[in-house]
């Protein structure tokens, strides 16, 4: 493997649904004088993909369709925008709003991903042969952010007749020592070589790949499919707060989500203890807390029934609030029945 280089595919007309893609790509890659060599890797966008399959979807705006489009939440944030959500898309991968995209798409539309990109893109691949292409791979990419890192990056949502994952585990590193963890990711490194040849503003939804013939497979493989985690080894299956959450027994949508924007601590404080206090059976009062200002923060009061109750209650309180990064001093009044929280930030 000496060299790997990626060429953009101009001329590609806007995608619309029903439209041939394999023919379209073919004709683009024609009047730029290229061909498809044996071996060559050709990524394209999961938009015009979307768009040919007839993937896009009437709506106001995009909140329902990613409900619809949504396997599990992970993470969600109130935004001056609206409500965004980080989930596991009915696409496979975990994604923000789903991958669910209403860039580039008429007014009140938007658009989804196909619910099989690994078939979608052995469909793609399959296509090519039948029109005379020669041995090539496909990869159908889109963009995500990713946990511990800011911006995003393209990455392999679909991949056929290319080796996926270049396994490096027990084979010696240059001093000899052997690899024990290495697996590298050839479909997702391939999406985002692509992707700086192409990309939205640059109306260039297609790349040529060339240098990579040794890992283009004659069958389709396994597809980008195999590289989501199972539950057992996802260990992050869900955000820090949304874990608590979680934890605490609040269902979806029972207690607002924290904003991105600077809150009042008594506002953070009153959901954190609405979080706490979720589903609580038996307190004294409806609604069961109080929530007062106080100078650098704020009190939280719950009557309770009884001094176990207490117990729980504080418990609970303590750990929903570290979830607002905010902390507190808990104290019990048994004459009242009282449990009181002096909130302040963590």
């Amino acid at each position: 493997m000496e060299q790997v280089t990626a060429t953009g595919v101009p001329g590609l007309p806007e995608v619309r649904a029903g439209d041939d893609l394999a023919v379209l790509l073919l004709a683009a890659l024609v009047a730029d004088g290229r061909t498809l060599l044996d071996g060559d890797v050709l990524v394209v966008s999961s938009k015009v993909l979307s768009k040919a399959a007839g993937l896009a979807v009437t709506a106001d705006g995009r909140d329902d369709v990613v409900a619809a489009e949504t396997l599990r939440l992970v993470a969600e944030r109130r935004t001056p925008r609206g409500l965004s959500r980080v989930v596991q898309s009915a696409a496979g991968p975990v994604m923000a709003a789903a991958g669910v995209d209403a860039s580039n798409t008429p007014a009140g539309t938007v658009l989804t991903l196909p619910r099989d990109p690994d078939a979608a893109a052995r469909d793609l691949r399959a296509r090519l042969r039948a029109l005379g292409a020669p041995r090539v791979a496909v990869v159908v990419s889109d963009t995500a952010g990713r946990a511990w890192r800011r911006g995003q990056v393209d990455f392999a949502l679909g991949c056929a007749g290319l080796v996926v994952v270049d396994d490096l585990r027990g084979t010696p590193d240059s001093s000899g020592q052997l690899l024990e963890v290495t697996e590298r990711v050839v479909a997702d490194e391939v999406a985002a070589l692509a992707d700086l040849v192409k990309g939205k503003t640059g109306g260039v939804p297609a790349a040529l790949v060339r240098g990579l013939a040794g890992l283009v497979t004659e069958d389709d493989g396994p597809g980008a499919g195999c590289l989501l985690r199972d539950p057992t080894s996802d260990w992050f299956r869900l955000g820090h707060v949304e874990a608590v959450r979680a934890a605490l027994g609040a269902v979806h949508g029972a207690v607002e989500p924290p904003s991105v924007l600077p809150e009042p601590v008594p506002h953070r404080a009153a959901r954190a203890a609405a979080l706490a206090l979720c589903g609580a059976p038996d307190l004294a009062d409806d609604p069961p807390y109080a929530v007062a200002d106080v100078a650098g923060g704020a009190r939280v009061s719950v009557r309770v029934p009884d001094a176990f109750a207490a117990g729980v209650c504080a418990s609970r309180l303590r750990t929903a609030l570290w979830a607002e990064d905010l902390t507190g001093d808990v104290r019990f009044d048994a004459a009242a029945l009282t449990v009181s929280v002096d909130v302040r930030p963590a």
